[in-house]
């Protein structure tokens, strides 16, 4: 199964190259390139995008901007020519940060952690009878966990710590990964570094979410759709 992807920058030079490095790699599929990215809003509506090659600094919406503004985002790499912003675009967890001139090593490097994370994906979603758990990675173990027993995910930098009713595992993995992995029906996103189970939310305020004892915050940007959702899954039952 080849990687979608779609190449996002200003300069006609910047797309030939990474172009010219896609079109090296067998499992990759250009299926996109554009000037700024406002038409790609489209294009993630109505396709399966694996992986967005976008650059920062754009007209009409940064990429930063850009990644902000969208709900389900596939694995996005950063491309630029700014030293500046890495510590930002991490927390909207992208997968890469790459300073150009880009090397064809280094883009191959992020093409080849996508295609891995796809993989782990796939093993997510493949359906069976039994399906009520996750294999997460934690140092050099596999560990089972099932889905019932998650209380909620919280992202730190590159890792995310998976809190359950019995232990906490941390694994090296992006949020959005948990996000478009496990049924959108179980879970929420109620922060850029927070995503909980819905049937383990004790009470819930406009500003934060309790699970038990613990308090977690919620994003401004994701205030409106998370009360909404909850106060719709109230008024059903």
């Amino acid at each position: 199964m080849k990687l979608k992807c779609i190449i996002v920058d200003d300069e006609e030079l910047a797309i030939l190259v990474i172009e010219s490095y896609l079109n090296r790699i067998p499992n990759v599929e250009i299926i996109g390139k554009f000037n700024n990215a406002l038409p790609v809003y489209d294009v993630l509506q109505n396709n399966e995008v694996d992986l967005l090659f976008l650059d920062i600094e754009m007209p009409e919406i940064s990429g930063l901007d850009f990644v902000k503004s969208i709900t389900k985002q596939p694995f996005i790499v950063f491309t630029t020519a700014r030293t500046d912003c890495a510590i930002e675009s991490y927390e909207l967890n992208v997968i890469d940060y790459l300073i150009k001139p880009i090397s064809f090593e280094r883009l191959l490097k992020s093409v080849n952690r996508v295609s891995e994370l796809k993989k782990q994906k796939q093993i997510i979603n493949t359906p069976s009878d039994n399906k009520n758990f996750i294999y997460l990675k934690e140092n050099k173990k596999t560990i089972r966990v099932f889905i019932n027993d998650i209380l909620y995910f919280e992202s730190i930098k590159d890792y995310v710590k998976v809190i359950t009713t019995n232990k906490t595992i941390i694994t090296k993995q992006l949020l959005s990964y948990f996000e478009t992995s496990i049924d959108n029906n179980i879970i929420l996103r109620i922060h850029r570094s927070y995503i909980v189970m819905i049937d383990k939310i004790d009470a819930y305020s406009c500003s934060d979410i309790e699970i038990g004892k613990i308090l977690l915050p919620i994003g401004r940007s994701y205030k409106d759709e998370v009360l909404g959702k909850l106060e719709l899954r109230c008024s059903i039952k």
